[in-house]
């Protein structure tokens, strides 16, 4: 799936960099810049939502227009429907530059508002607290991954079970809104969903370690992006309903 390129890290290819995982038949220096990119691209998604996210929490007067006012409503509609609609011609030109980069500014825009808007119903103490809480267990799980991948461990079994308990997970939320759950359940329900995007962090980090091609780094760092996200949410909703 990804292109080869020479071996790389052993004395006789003299190259600097060390081999990501023992298999590695490519070149570790294109590997490893390919991944900074992907982690540069990551970051400003952030900091873009951390931004947007501000700004909704600290002017009262953004939520309020969109939650309760009649224009707002159908801005809110928007912002919730953008992230489907954009992902799917995203995905499609995922590797068309600067098209991808257009898309992909529009979605985490969209995706930042929806995260505002939690937030903005949520007290500081816990949205501190599930930040804190997803920065440990981001960073620290995107470092075992590369230290089990050097030790040569493969995590692409994952794929299917975390799509079986993602789909679950979906089916469980829509059922959720016809059937409210009552506390306890929601805890449940959150704190699983937490699992399943630590699974998928784990395993989209293993993607772009060894399965992603060079051009993809726009969909590599949409997909991480949005495991980050999700993990924020469900933690702030576990949170959030462990206070109430």
């Amino acid at each position: 799936m990804w292109k080869h390129g020479k071996t790389g890290g052993d004395i006789e290819s003299g190259t600097s960099s060390p081999l990501l995982y023992p298999a590695m038949s490519e070149s570790p220096e294109l590997r490893w810049s390919f991944i900074k990119k992907i982690y540069s691209i990551l970051s400003l998604q952030l900091l873009l939502t951390v931004a947007i996210a501000s700004v909704v929490v600290f002017v009262p007067a953004v939520p309020r227009y969109i939650l309760t006012s009649n224009g707002g409503h159908a801005l809110f509609i928007v912002i919730l429907i953008t992230p489907l609609i954009v992902l799917c011609p995203l995905y499609c030109v995922r590797q068309k530059h600067p098209v991808n980069l257009i898309l992909l500014g529009i979605f985490t825009v969209a995706i930042s508002m929806s995260v505002g808007l939690s937030c903005a119903l949520t007290s500081g103490k816990i949205i501190l607290e599930a930040a804190i809480l997803t920065a440990v267990v981001v960073i620290s799980l995107t470092m075992y991954t590369f230290w089990a991948a050097k030790k040569g461990y493969d995590f692409n079994f994952l794929g299917p079970f975390l799509f079986g308990s993602l789909t679950v997970l979906i089916v469980f939320g829509i059922i959720q809104i016809f059937f409210p759950f009552g506390r306890i359940g929601v805890m449940i329900y959150e704190g699983v969903g937490a699992v399943i995007f630590c699974g998928y962090i784990v395993y989209d980090t293993d993607m772009l370690i060894k399965r992603y091609e060079y051009d993809d780094y726009v969909w590599a760092s949409v997909s991480l992006y949005l495991d980050i996200i999700n993990l924020f949410l469900h933690l702030l909703s576990l949170l959030k309903a462990a206070d109430s």
